[in-house]
């Protein structure tokens, strides 16, 4: 019984190196699909031609030299599909048109506003000037808002690729790992540290991966991190040296950045006091006594 047992399971047990190879190859699929996407964009499968694609081919705004741009931009932001493109090319197509159309049905047609001539064609053009430049302003937003979750994550992240560094796990495993244990913390972090960690495998030059990294998350903390990453492996220093050093360094800059924003603070609030603290404060104590004083001068 026992040994028919295991010859069944034997035969039947999945072999978990296979499980991890096949893992491992869709993931550089993805990754060899995500770096030929720029020259396929262009293809409309039947699946994906939604009303957007139509109309962002039909003015052939994916053939523009903007594209390109507004493509690296998304993937600061974190957008790094192919329909998130079409989504943004296609608002920015619209967003003025919907200004200028709201602003003279407002003006014009129901006459809310009363102006003169020259001030409705002035409402106009700036409302037209400030829907064109909105869809530009909320991807500038996003992109700093995701560098900021980074900005504050990147200590723990390094401190975590410390231990792995000590461990004896290489570059591209510390990455890979660390962005596991942080998938759930700081997933902004984690997804850029997924995507160099297949960039460090699947690009020809390792300094390259590290460079791109620099440039999707543009701060100091990270370009100041990547050039000690590529020191480290041109010169062979240290990793885990480097990497406790550059640490320190970065929650000693966080800390300095606090103070500051601390320092700051007596004299930002110097002017809301001034406002809206100290003229009721005034009021509230010498209210009654000017109230008195007015009464004994009539009474008189």
């Amino acid at each position: 019984m026992v040994i028919c047992f295991t010859i069944w399971y034997s035969l039947l047990a999945k072999d978990p190196s296979n499980k991890k190879t096949a893992e491992m190859t869709k993931l550089r699929q993805n990754m060899r699909n995500s770096y030929i996407l720029p020259t396929q964009r262009r293809r409309i499968t039947p699946n994906s031609a939604t009303f957007m694609k139509q109309i962002v081919d039909f003015f052939k705004l994916m053939k523009n030299e903007q594209a390109d741009k507004y493509a690296f931009k998304l993937s600061q932001a974190g957008k790094r599909t192919s329909d998130a493109l079409y989504r943004y090319l296609f608002f920015k197509l619209i967003a003025p048109i919907a200004g200028a159309s709201i602003s003279y049905i407002y003006i014009y047609e129901l006459n809310a506003i009363e102006l003169s001539s020259l001030g409705q064609a002035l409402t106009t053009v700036i409302s037209t000037i400030i829907c064109a430049k909105l869809p530009d302003l909320l991807l500038k937003n996003s992109i700093m808002k995701r560098h900021e979750l980074i900005q504050k994550s990147l200590p723990d992240g390094l401190d975590l690729m410390v231990i792995c560094t000590e461990a004896g796990l290489s570059l591209d495993a510390a990455f890979s790992r660390v962005s596991k244990e942080m998938a759930f913390v700081a997933p902004e972090l984690s997804d850029e540290l997924t995507l160099t960690s297949l960039e460090l495998g699947f690009l020809p030059e390792r300094k390259k991966a590290l460079l791109n990294l620099a440039d999707r998350v543009d701060i100091s903390m990270m370009r100041s991190l990547v050039n000690a990453l590529i020191q480290s492996e041109k010169f062979g220093t240290p990793l885990a040296q480097s990497l406790r050093v550059m640490s320190s360094e970065l929650r000693n800059e966080r800390l300095m950045k606090a103070e500051e924003k601390a320092a700051k603070l007596p004299a930002i609030m110097t002017v809301p006091m001034i406002i809206f603290i100290l003229p009721p404060l005034f009021i509230v104590l010498l209210g009654p006594a000017i109230i008195r004083i007015i009464d004994n001068f009539i009474n008189r």
